[in-house]
């Protein structure tokens, strides 16, 4: 693995810890595609440092754990605003 690649990972696996954000919100900040991030995160992060991914995958577990409530949050907001604009 290249070098630039292994402090990517860890950037990213410190800035997931900092900020607690989602992949989809870590790729909009830093520049880099999701998918880029999330393999970051989940594959390559714990050949570089263990400990750093550990505390990472206890985040993105939490974040999975979740989503279905986010989405649900989501939905509702897309319909009330339609419901929104048909009154107005």
């Amino acid at each position: 693995m290249h070098d630039h690649i292994r402090q990517r990972c860890v950037r990213l696996g410190e800035l997931l810890i900092e900020t607690g954000e989602t992949v989809r919100a870590l790729a909009q900040m830093t520049g880099f595609s999701k998918s880029t991030v999330h393999k970051d995160l989940t594959e390559r992060l714990i050949l570089v440092n263990e400990p750093l991914a550990n505390e990472v995958k206890e985040i993105l577990a939490y974040h999975k754990s979740i989503r279905h409530l986010r989405g649900g949050e989501a939905t509702k907001k897309k319909w009330q605003t339609k419901q929104r604009e048909k009154s107005i």
